[in-house]
């Protein structure tokens, strides 16, 4: 199995309704399912003519199968009994539930995003520099804040097919704006630095690694680190905690987005990008019961819909469109943010 190729699963259920759960799960996690099942239909020959690099055993009827049997005598891959029933998607216990068996998965055979560091290199040769959106008059008005404290820090996260979409969404943003980001892409930890040259190189914003005890800018972006969770102080500087990331995911979007979210409220939201899985889902109620808000990547322009899906199917994105549409989104949200002091002595005004 080559870097760029999804570990192979075979799963045997008794359930068609959990065939199923477990089939849309392991797809948008970025595995390839090889066979899936029920052991009512299977012989040991067909086993031994599956290629795959993990059983998955999902089996509402306890007694012993000889099915199963076979595969655990016969040591050519690991098999791994599966996490039982599994709740609807939409519900609040199907977070918990994926990141166990994800976690699992990823112990015994390999996390699915180290698809993502090797294609850094084959984005730089392919992916185009997108058009730079204009500086709105009254944010140009303002002056530069570029280098300053930002007040509003807006997440930027994303998985498979993330690094070519945040790409083009800097790309099309202007420098000066009165924001800072973070971005959280799951990968592995050595293609971190590479991913801030990969996604800043055409772009007019600055992209640095995190800094203990420092502010995030205006005009940067900062790579949350894969290694230690990243969270912020009372005045909003970056605090390293030198523990990981609760597992499977390295970041943890939703750890990432309780952080942001406890410190600045409602000058804070998330961007979903192209991505797998449903990481973020378990954290969106409570960073938009903060203030916050929550943006998603339209489905038919990414690489892996998954990530951003979740959010929308539980009802938490507010606006959702392709990178360089989320980009003008951004522009509109400053000038109104800007615009909005104006009006209101306007409306004071005798």
């Amino acid at each position: 199995m080559s870097e760029l190729e999804a570990a192979r699963i075979g799963v045997i259920a008794d359930t068609s309704l959990q065939r199923h759960v477990l089939q849309q799960a392991l797809k948008a996690n970025g595995y390839q399912v090889v066979l899936n099942s029920d052991p009512e239909r299977l012989e040991e020959a067909d086993l031994a003519a599956v290629e795959a690099d993990l059983w998955l055993v999902d089996l509402a009827q306890t007694e012993d199968s000889p099915l199963v049997n076979a595969l655990l005598e016969s040591d050519r891959c690991p098999v791994l009994f599966g996490e039982g029933h599994a709740p609807e998607r939409n519900s609040e216990h199907y977070p918990r539930w994926e990141r166990r068996l994800f976690g699992k998965l990823k112990r015994l055979v390999g996390d699915s995003s180290r698809v993502v560091g090797p294609r850094l290199k084959i984005m730089s040769d392919e992916v185009q520099r997108s058009e730079r959106l204009p500086l709105p008059s009254v944010l140009a008005a303002a002056g530069s804040v570029t280098g300053e404290p930002a007040s509003e820090v807006w997440l930027l996260a994303a998985s498979l097919g993330g690094p070519e979409a945040v790409k083009a969404f800097l790309d099309a943003l202007p420098a000066g704006l009165p924001v800072g980001f973070v971005y959280a892409q799951h990968i592995e930890a050595s293609f971190e630095s590479a991913l801030s040259q990969a996604v800043g190189r055409h772009s007019q914003w600055q992209v640095n690694p995190s800094r203990a005890s420092d502010k995030v800018r205006c005009g940067e972006v900062v790579v949350v680190p894969i290694a230690q969770e990243m969270s912020f102080g009372q005045e909003g500087t970056m605090l390293l905690s030198g523990r990981s990331w609760p597992e499977p995911y390295s970041p943890s979007i939703d750890q990432m987005m309780l952080n942001l979210a406890q410190q600045f409220g409602n000058r804070c939201g998330v961007i979903a990008f192209s991505g797998m899985g449903s990481d973020g889902s378990a954290a969106a109620a409570y960073l938009l019961r903060q203030g916050g808000r929550v943006w998603t990547q339209r489905a038919d322009s990414c690489a892996c819909s998954s990530m951003p899906d979740s959010l929308r199917e539980g009802g938490y994105s507010s606006l959702s469109g392709d990178p360089r549409e989320l980009a003008q989104a951004m522009l509109d949200h400053l000038v109104q943010q800007a615009s909005r002091p104006v009006a209101a002595m306007q409306a004071d005004a005798p």
